[in-house]
This record gives structure tokens, C-alpha cells and sequence, in this order.
């Protein structure tokens, strides 16, 4: 199996919108659930509605790949998991390295699922030297004193960087220079790369401040709706005293 350091996806050269590309794993995960219970073909509508898109946007996703179906049959499944793997470069063996051993880093050294998507975990680094040999996931954990000769020596392309955000920076600064040109970055924090590295950001907790959004708005959407549905308050006759005089026509709100 070739390294992740031969060659890099042809995404690029072939025009893939970079929307489409973001789809693509949707669409593998889709497929390999069918794999696993044997599906030979699946239709345009049915994978749609498994990776969460509408169909249009599926077919016009896979015209890209050049994989348009067959009217009535639909797509053959085994066939479209090869073809996405090698599209997203997963038919060749990706080393990556993580940086910052905390309780996310170790989680994700741990995260078994790697490896059957083509990524291995060749290497673990962080800077607290007391970390440096303690074995997690089966792998020792070297000091970030060593970076560059790790990165070299393991063949690496992609960083997993899992430090506190005061750090980020200077790793993927590191990182960069050792020749690493994919970043994934779970630190909180927004890095600065130069052209042909690639960056992408997972921030847990915009996720969850998103969804905190629509929590809410949805609160509000329930309240609205009890609101309408209460009696309407009726109307007091005018001129009626009440204990501290008149009272007006319609009590206010």
C-alpha cells in the first residue's frame, strides 16, 4: 500500500467543488453501511436520504466522479465505495500525528475507526517531558523536542493538533516547516497557514453553542404557539369600577 507522502487526492486537478468534496464522506459512510449488509445497488433517492441531502445535489456530486447510474438499476454500491475511497485518497495509508496528549488527544489515539478509513496514528507527541515513553493506545509518546525527526521519520502529511489554544499556533508553525501540509485543529483557537497547507477547524463547543441556538428559538417557536392557542381575554364594560376606580375597556397585557 502506498504512503500518504507519494501523492496527494486529485480533487483539486479534476474541478471538484470543494462542496462536493465535503459530501463525499457523507456519501462513503452511506455506502459502507450497505456494504456491510450486502446491498448490491442503491438508488439515487435511498442514498440521498442516508447521507442526509436531496438526490439532485447527490446525482450532480457524483457526475463529478463521472458515476452517473443506471436508470432503473440506480448505483452499484461496491463499486462507488472504491470509487470515493480513491477520490478522497483513502485507498492508500495516511500516517498521522497527534499533538497534545491530554484527554482529547489520548481519545482520539484510542478512536479505533482510523484505521479502517485509511488513516494510522504513526505517531503521538507532546511537551510535558513527563509524558515522554507512556504508552497510549499501544503507541509511546515522544517529546515535541523531537517533532521535525518524527514527522520525517514517520512520513507524515497529516497533524491532529489537540493542545490548549496558547499553544496552537506554535505547533502548527512546527508542524508546518517538519512538511506536514494538512492540519486538523481541535484547538479553539483560529491558525495561520501559508498557501498549499490545508486547514481544517473542529470546535466542539460552536457545535454545541449552534445547537443551544436552535434550542432556543425552538422554545420560543413552542411559546409563540401556546400563546395563540390561550382564550382571548375578555373585554371589561366600560365604566365598570373596580376597587381602585374605573377600569379600562380591556386590561392590558
Amino acid at each position: 500500500m502506498a504512503t500518504g507522502r507519494t501523492h496527494r487526492p486529485a480533487t483539486r486537478s479534476r474541478g471538484i467543488p470543494e462542496a462536493t468534496v465535503a459530501r463525499l464522506p457523507l456519501y462513503l459512510r452511506a455506502l459502507t453501511a450497505l456494504s456491510e449488509r450486502s446491498v448490491p445497488t442503491v438508488s439515487s433517492e435511498e442514498l440521498a436520504t442516508a447521507a442526509g441531502v436531496n438526490s439532485a445535489k447527490l446525482r450532480k456530486d457524483f457526475s463529478y466522479l463521472g458515476s452517473y447510474g443506471t436508470r432503473g438499476v440506480g448505483y452499484d454500491v461496491e463499486y462507488l465505495v472504491y470509487q470515493i475511497s480513491r477520490e478522497l485518497g483513502l485507498t492508500q495509508d495516511w500516517p498521522v500525528a497527534i499533538v497534545g496528549i491530554g484527554n482529547l488527544g489520548a481519545a482520539l489515539a484510542n478512536y479505533g475507526g482510523f484505521a479502517s478509513r485509511g488513516f494510522r496514528v504513526a505517531a503521538l507527541i507532546d511537551a510535558d517531558p513527563a509524558m515522554a515513553g507512556t504508552p497510549v493506545a499501544g503507541i509511546a509518546v515522544q517529546h515535541t523536542d523531537d517533532l521535525d525527526r518524527i514527522i520525517s521519520d514517520n512520513g507524515v502529511s497529516i497533524g491532529v493538533i489537540t493542545t490548549p489554544p496558547g499553544a496552537a499556533q506554535q505547533v502548527c508553525d512546527r508542524l508546518v516547516a517538519a512538511g506536514v501540509t494538512s492540519i486538523l485543529n481541535f484547538a479553539p483557537t483560529v491558525l495561520s497557514v501559508p498557501e498549499g497547507v490545508d486547514v481544517r477547524k473542529v470546535d466542539l463547543s460552536i457545535e454545541l453553542q449552534i445547537l443551544a441556538f436552535h434550542e432556543q428559538r425552538k422554545a420560543g417557536e413552542d411559546a409563540a404557539a401556546e400563546d395563540e392557542g390561550a382564550p382571548p381575554m375578555r373585554a371589561t364594560p366600560a365604566g365598570r369600577k373596580g376597587p381602585d376606580g374605573d377600569m379600562p375597556a380591556v386590561m392590558p397585557a
